[in-house]
C-alpha cells in the first residue's frame, strides 16, 4: 500500500504535500519523495529512503518553491527500498515526473521494448517503465501528455493510480486510476488536490470527486475538472460534499469497515478480473502463467499453504485445480507445514496465500519450500508485502485495502484468483474442452453482478439476526465446493460474535456432531443446487428429525428445501465451482448482523489482529 498526494493551485505546494504524506504514511514507509515545479520552472525531484521525516530532512536545503507538486510514500514492490527506486520517477529527458500506486504486471515486456529503443533506466521498478513509456509515446508521435497517457494505458496490464507532472506545462497534473483509489479535491479558489483517500484533502476542501476505474483526470487551476477515459470519452464523476469526520469518511458512511467491505465485493471482483479476462470474456491471461508456463503446467503436484480464511480459499482452489487441471493438490496449514518434515520435490509448485502478505507462518513455509527447491507462487492482496517479494511469481488479488479484521472481500478475491489460475492452467495443459473453458470464463465475469443480487438479502438477514443472538453453539454444513464455505461461515461467526461455531462436511454429521443437535443449536446449511443437492436434502431432514432449526442457503427457484428449513436465503444460480463466491455473502452478513445485535465491535474483535506477523 503506497500513498499518493498532489496539489496544483495558488498556494505553496510543499507544505500541503508533506502533511498529506504524513497522513498517508500507514500505506508505506520504505521511502518517500516529492516532485515540484519551481518558481523558476524547474522540475525538482527529491527522494529519501525511510519515513516522511527523512524526506523532510533531505529537503531542508533544497528549492521547495512552486505551486504544483506530487508526492509519494512507498512500500516497496519492484526493487529494494532506496532513493533510486523511490517515487517520483523522471522520464529519460527529465521532462516528466510520475508517481504510482499498484503494479504493472506486464512491465518486463514493456521494459524490454523500451531498452531495445535505447531508453535508459535508473531503477528496477515497474513505475519507471510507465513514465518512460509515456514520454516515448508522447515524443515519438508528437502527442499531448493526456493523449500519450491514453495510448500508454492501453498497453498496460495491472492496477494503477498515477499522477504526472510535465515541466513544459507547469499548470497541469494528469492523473489516472485503475483498481487503485484516487480522489480529487476541488478547492474554493479553483485549486485541485489529489490523494489516495480523502484524509489529506478534508482539511482544505469539502468537495471531492472519486475517480472511477478507467478515469483520467486533467487538473488545471481555475478550470473545470476534466475527466475522460482511455478512449477519450468524457466522463462525469459526481462531486460530493464531505460533511463527516475523517474516520467516517474512510468507512464511506458505513458503520463498520466490515460492512463496507462486504458491499464492495462486486466492484472488487471486477477489479480483480479486469485486465486478466479479455473484452470478449472468452480468455484469461495471467502474466505469471505466461512467464513461468513450463514450471506451472509440468508440476508434479501443487501444495497450497495458508492460514485461517486463506486456508479455506485454498480448499476451494484444490477442488478447482484438481478438477480442471488434473494436477494433485494438497492444502496445508502453514503453521503445521513449517514444523513438519514434509516431502517436497523440485518439480512441486507451492502456492502461498495471504491477504496481508506478512503472515509469519506462511513466510516460514515459503522459506522451507524454497530451500527444498520447489517453485513458489504467491497469491496476495497487499502490494509490496513480504510474500510477493519472497516468491518467484504470483498474482495480486487487487481487491483494495481490507481494514476489517474478519476477512470478506479478500476471501472472495482469493477464490476468484484461484478460479482464474485453474482455468488458465487447464487451458494451457489442454485438460479442458475449448467450449467448456469459454463457458466458465463467461460465467466468471457474471459473478460480480450476481454478488450484487446476493447482497439484496442484507435486509432479510438483518431481520433474522436477533433470532440467533441467544446461541452458544452453531453448526455450519456444506458438501463439495461448499464445505469450505461452511468452514468460512463458522469462522466469521466465531471471530466477531464470539459464538462457538463449527463447519462440517454435511455427510460427516452422522459421525459425531449429530449428537449435539437440539432446538437450541442453530444449523446453517449451504444447500445450493449442485450434483450433491439430493444428499444435502437428506442431511437437512436428519437435522430436523432431531429438533434442529435449519437456515438454508438455496438457489433461486428452489421449492424443495423450503419445506424442511425454518428460514431460507435465496441466491442467484451459477456454475457449481463458483458457488462458494456467492454463497459466502449471506454467511458474512449473518456473522456481521449477529455481532452487531450482540453489541460487539465488529472491526476490532478481541484478541485478533488483521495480520499475524508473529507466531
Amino acid at each position: 500500500m503506497c500513498g499518493i498526494v498532489g496539489y496544483i493551485g495558488h498556494k505553496k505546494a510543499y507544505p500541503i504535500l508533506i502533511k498529506g504524506l504524513q497522513r498517508l504514511e500507514y500505506r508505506g514507509y520504505d521511502s518517500a519523495g516529492v516532485a515540484l515545479i519551481s518558481e523558476d520552472g524547474d522540475l525538482n525531484v527529491y527522494k529519501a529512503k525511510g519515513k516522511v521525516s527523512d524526506l523532510e530532512a533531505c529537503c531542508e536545503d533544497k528549492d521547495i518553491s512552486g505551486c504544483a507538486g506530487i508526492a509519494h510514500t512507498r512500500w516497496a514492490t519492484h526493487g529494494e527500498p532506496n532513493s533510486t527506486n523511490a517515487h517520483p520517477h523522471y522520464s529519460a529527458s527529465g521532462r516528466l515526473a510520475l508517481i504510482h500506486n499498484g503494479i504493472i504486471e506486464n512491465y518486463m515486456t514493456l521494459k524490454e521494448k523500451l531498452v531495445a529503443l535505447g531508453i535508459p533506466f535508473k531503477s528496477v521498478t515497474d513505475t519507471e517503465v510507465l513514465v518512460q513509456l509515456i514520454e516515448h509515446i508522447m515524443l515519438s508521435n508528437e502527442l499531448t501528455l493526456l493523449e500519450a497517457v491514453q495510448v500508454a494505458l492501453h498497453q498496460v496490464i495491472g492496477a494503477y493510480a498515477i499522477a504526472i507532472l510535465d515541466r513544459k506545462h507547469p499548470d497541469t497534473i494528469v492523473c489516472a486510476r485503475q483498481s487503485s483509489p484516487l480522489v480529487v479535491g476541488l478547492g474554493a479558489d479553483g485549486d485541485f488536490y489529489l490523494a489516495s483517500d480523502a484524509s489529506p484533502i478534508a482539511e482544505y476542501t469539502d468537495k471531492v470527486a472519486y475517480l472511477n476505474d478507467g478515469d483520467i483526470a486533467v487538473l488545471q487551476p481555475g478550470k473545470e475538472l476534466k475527466v475522460v477515459n482511455i478512449d477519450n470519452e468524457t466522463q462525469h464523476p459526481k462531486v460530493k460534499q464531505i460533511d463527516i469526520t475523517l474516520g467516517q469518511l474512510e468507512k464511506g458512511g458505513y458503520p463498520f469497515f466490515m460492512l463496507k467491505e462486504i458491499f464492495e465485493q462486486p466492484a472488487c471482483l471486477r477489479d480483480c478480473m479486469r485486465g486478466r479476462i479479455n473484452v470478449g470474456a472468452d480468455r484469461i491471461t495471467l502474466s505469471a502463467v505466461i512467464d513461468y508456463r513450463e514450471k506451472l503446467i509440468n508440476a508434479r503436484r501443487i501444495i497450497i499453504v495458508a492460514c485461517g480464511t486463506s486456508w479455506h480459499a485454498g480448499l476451494i482452489g484444490k477442488q478447482l485445480i484438481e478438477s480442471l487441471c488434473r494436477i494433485p493438490v494438497e492444502v496445508e496449514y502453514a503453521s503445521e507445514f513449517r514444523y513438519r518434515d514434509p516431502v517436497i520435490y523440485p518439480d512441486d509448485v507451492v502456492i502461498a496465500i495471504s491477504q496481508s502478505g506478512e503472515t509469519a507462518d506462511t513466510l516460514a513455509a515459503i522459506e522451507l519450500a524454497r530451500r527444498a527447491g520447489a517453485f513458489v507462487f504467491g497469491i496476495c492482496n497487499a502490494i509490496g508485502a513480504s510474500i510477493p517479494r519472497q516468491t518467484q511469481t504470483g498474482v495480486y488479488i487487487h481487491v483494495g485495502p481490507e481494514i476489517g479484521v474478519a476477512s470478506t472481500k479478500a476471501f472472495t478475491g482469493q477464490v476468484t484468483v484461484l478460479s482464474m489460475l485453474a482455468l488458465c492452467l487447464a487451458h494451457e495443459r489442454g485438460t479442458i474442452r475449448a467450449e467448456h473453458y469459454k463457458e466458465m470464463v463467461r460465467e466468471l465475469t457474471l459473478i460480480p453482478a450476481k454478488l450484487e443480487k446476493a447482497l439484496e438479502s442484507n435486509e432479510q438477514i438483518e431481520r433474522l439476526a436477533p433470532i440467533f443472538t441467544y446461541a452458544k453453539n452453531c453448526l455450519y454444513l456444506g458438501r463439495g465446493y461448499n464445505y469450505p464455505v461452511a468452514l468460512e461461515g463458522a469462522l466469521k461467526l466465531k471471530e466477531i460474535s464470539y459464538i462457538h461455531a463449527e463447519g462440517y462436511p454435511a455427510a460427516e454429521m452422522k459421525h459425531g456432531p449429530i449428537a449435539l443437535i437440539d432446538s437450541e443449536m442453530p444449523v446453517f446449511v449451504i444447500a445450493t443446487r449442485d450434483h450433491l443437492y439430493d444428499k444435502v436434502i437428506s442431511n437437512i431432514q436428519e437435522v430436523r428429525a432431531r429438533g434442529g432449526r435449519v437456515t438454508a442457503i438455496v438457489t433461486e427457484g428452489d421449492t424443495q428445501i423450503q419445506k424442511f428449513a425454518d428460514h431460507i436465503i435465496v441466491l442467484p444460480d451459477t456454475l457449481e465451482c463458483f458457488q462458494p463466491i456467492i454463497a459466502s455473502i449471506p454467511l458474512q452478513l449473518l456473522a456481521y448482523h449477529i455481532a452487531v445485535c450482540k453489541g460487539k465491535d465488529v472491526d476490532r474483535p478481541r484478541n485478533l489482529a488483521k495480520s499475524v506477523t508473529v507466531e
